[in-house]
C-alpha cells in the first residue's frame, strides 16, 4: 500500500541521509577560504616579533613547570594556569561528569599522553612579552589556589611580569558563578621612557585526532571559526594540514569542537583581528587570533583583552559572548527548524521536569499539528484503492496506448475528485521534522547523561538493553497487519514490506534512546491515528 511505501521510503531517506552525513564527517570536504602562511601585521615593524610563539609545541617545558599550576576553583570550573605564558592547561567541568554513575568531572583543556589541548594567549609585537626566540614570559602569583567563595560573584586572579625595561605586565583571568567565559586582560603599565607596541593573540592547541563517531551518531572532532563575512565554518585538522588560514575580520571567534562541549577565543567585537591556524612543530593542530596593534605612551596604561569559553554548547550562554557562536551548535541545513523544536523541547522540560517526557510531548505535538494532513493522505489512499478495478479496466481497454492511458487517468482522478499526489505531503513534512529532531537531540547537551525512567539512564546513548528498538519494531509490525498489502503489489514488494520492521529494528539498535523513543511513540499515536480515521472512513464507504 501506499503509506507503507512512504514508510519505507522515509527509511531509505533517512539511511541515505546518515551515510551522507557520515562521509561528510570522514571526508570533511570543506571550501577553503583564500589561505596563506601566518604572518606578521603590516603595521608592526618588526616582523620576527610578531610571530605567535610555538615554543611549547615539544611537551617537556609544559611538563617541567607542572608543580607550579596556579588552581582555580569555580562553581563551574577548576582551571590549572601554567605560569610559563599563563596558558590554560587544564579545565574540568564541575557539573558535568565524565560517566553518568561516575563523579569524576568532565575534563576538557589537559595535557595527558592521550591528548594535548590546551589555551594559550600572549603579547606579540615589537615590545611583546611572548616570542618564539626569546620564549614565554615567566609569571609570579601571590597565591597557588583561587577558590570563588560563598557569595562572592567574581574572583580575579592576577599574574605579574616585569619587563627589563621596567614596564609591568599583569595578566588577569576574571570568572564568574555561574558561567563558563573567563575574561582575559593584560594591564600593561608603561612606567618607561619609550612607546610601546604591543599586540595580543590567543590560539587552542590541540593533539590531531580523528572524529570519534559512527554512522547512527556522526560527530564532529575538529576547528571552526567566524569572520565578519563567514558567520560559522568549519575547518577539519585536514584541512589544516593542506593550508593555514589566514582572514582578517573585524570581531570573529576561533573554537575547537567535540561532542557537546566547545572551547573559543572571542577577541573584541570592535577591533580589526586575524583568524589563523597552523600545524606546530610538535604536530598540535592550532586555531586562534591575533588582535589589533595598540600603541602605548610612555607614563600612560592600557588594557587588552578576550574573552574565553570552556564548556558546554550551551546555545544561551554562547549567544550572550557572540551572537553567530551558538552556531557551534551545527544542527546543518535544517537549522531553521531545529532551532524551534529545540525552544519547544526546552519549555517542555521546563514544566515537566523529564527529558523523555518532554520528548514524548514534542511527539504529540508534531503528529497532532499534523493530523489534518495525516486523514487527507488516508482518505485519499482509500478513494485510490477504490479506484483500482476501474484503473485495471482502463489499462486493458488501452493497452500499451500511455497517452490516451494518462488522459483517461486525469479525467478519473477529476471527476472523482482524488488527488493522485494526495500521500505525499505528509512524508514530505515528517522526513525534515524527523531529521531536524535527530539533530536537536544530538547535538543538545542537556540529554547528555539526562535519565529518563526504569532502565533508560541516558537518553543520548543508545537503549543499553535495547528494549526500545525492539519495541519500535513490534508498533512497526502492527502498524503493517492494520495496512493488507494491496492485490496488485509486485510479490518483491510484499516481502520487503515484511522484511521492513526487522530492517528498522535492526539500525535502531544504535540509535539513541531519546530518537528511538520519539519514533516508538509517533508509531503508537499513528496506530491510534488510523484506527480513527479508518474507522471515520468505513462510515463513508471508503474502506
Amino acid at each position: 500500500m501506499e503509506s507503507q511505501r512512504n514508510i519505507l521510503l522515509i527509511g531509505l531517506l533517512f539511511v541515505s541521509f546518515l551515510l551522507w552525513q557520515q562521509w561528510q564527517t570522514d571526508k570533511n570536504p570543506q571550501q577553503a577560504a583564500t589561505t596563506s602562511s601566518v604572518s606578521a601585521s603590516p603595521s608592526v615593524t618588526d616582523s620576527h616579533s610578531t610571530d605567535v610563539p610555538d615554543s611549547d609545541a615539544a611537551l617537556p617545558e609544559a611538563v617541567a613547570v607542572s608543580k607550579e599550576l596556579i588552581k582555580v576553583t569555580t562553581d563551574q570550573l577548576i582551571l590549572k594556569i601554567n605560569p610559563v605564558g599563563g596558558d590554560i592547561v587544564y579545565s574540568a567541568l564541575v557539573d558535568h561528569k565524565l560517566e553518568e554513575d561516575k563523579e569524576d568531572p568532565f575534563v576538557l583543556l589537559q595535557q595527558t599522553n592521550d591528548i594535548f589541548y590546551t589555551a594559550q594567549s600572549g603579547l606579540i609585537g615589537r615590545n611583546g612579552i611572548d616570542s618564539s626566540t626569546k620564549g614565554r614570559a615567566h609569571y609570579s602569583a601571590q597565591s597557588q589556589q583561587y577558590t570563588l567563595a560563598d557569595g562572592q560573584d567574581t574572583l580575579e586572579i592576577p599574574l605579574t611580569y616585569l619587563a627589563d625595561n621596567g614596564v609591568t605586565y599583569t595578566k588577569v583571568f576574571t570568572l564568574h558563578r555561574g558561567q563558563f567565559d573567563i575574561n582575559v586582560d593584560y594591564r600593561i603599565n608603561n612606567t618607561s621612557s619609550e612607546q610601546l607596541q604591543v599586540q595580543m593573540y590567543g590560539q587552542i592547541k590541540h593533539s590531531i585526532k580523528k572524529s570519534e563517531s559512527s554512522m547512527m551518531m556522526p560527530t564532529y572532532r575538529g576547528a571552526a571559526f567566524s569572520t565578519q563575512d563567514t558567520r560559522y565554518e568549519k575547518y577539519s585538522f585536514e584541512d589544516m594540514a593542506d593550508k593555514n588560514l589566514d582572514k582578517k575580520t573585524l570581531g570573529g571567534w576561533a573554537a575547537m569542537l567535540q561532542h557537546y562541549f566547545v572551547s573559543a577565543w572571542i577577541p573584541p567585537a570592535n577591533d580589526q583581528n586575524t583568524i589563523f591556524t597552523s600545524i606546530s612543530a610538535g604536530g598540535l593542530a592550532n586555531i586562534g587570533f591575533r588582535g589589533a596593534v595598540y600603541d602605548i605612551a610612555p607614563g600612560s596604561q592600557q588594557t587588552i583583552g578576550a574573552q574565553f569559553y570552556v564548556g558546554p554548547k550551551d546555545q544561551k550562554a554562547l549567544s550572550a559572548i557572540s551572537e553567530s557562536l551558538n552556531l557551534v551548535v551545527d544542527y546543518g541545513f535544517l537549522w531553521w527548524l531545529a532551532i524551534p523544536i529545540h525552544w519547544l523541547l526546552m519549555f517542555y522540560q521546563s514544566f515537566v521536569g523529564n527529558w523523555g517526557v518532554a520528548i514524548i510531548l514534542i511527539t504529540l505535538t508534531v503528529r497532532g499539528l499534523l493530523y489534518p494532513l495525516t486523514k487527507a493522505q488516508y482518505t485519499s489512499m482509500a478513494k485510490m484503492r477504490n479506484l483500482q478495478p476501474k484503473l485495471a479496466d482502463m489499462k486493458e481497454r488501452f493497452g500499451d496506448d500511455r497517452q490516451k492511458m494518462g488522459q483517461a487517468m486525469m479525467e478519473l482522478y477529476k471527476k472523482e475528485k482524488v488527488n493522485p499526489m494526495g500521500g505525499c505531503l505528509p512524508i514530505l513534512l515528517q522526513m525534515p521534522i524527523f531529521i531536524a529532531l535527530y539533530w536537536v537531540l544530538l547535538e543538545s547537551y542537556e540529554l547528555r547523561h539526562a535519565p529518563f525512567m526504569l532502565w533508560i539512564s541516558d537518553l543520548s546513548v543508545q537503549d543499553p538493553y535495547y528494549v526500545l528498538p525492539l519495541l519500535m519494531g513490534v508498533s512497526m509490525f502492527l502498524m503493517q497487519k492494520m495496512q493488507p498489502m494491496a492485490p496488485t503489489m509486485d510479490p518483491m514488494q510484499q516481502k520487503m514490506m515484511q522484511w521492513m520492521p526487522v530492517v528498522f529494528t535492526v539500525f535502531f539498535l544504535w540509535f539513541p534512546a531519546g530518537l528511538v523513543l520519539y519514533w516508538l511513540v509517533g508509531n503508537l499515536v499513528a496506530i491510534t491515528q488510523q484506527k480513527i480515521i479508518y474507522a471515520g472512513l468505513e462510515k463513508k464507504g471508503l474502506k
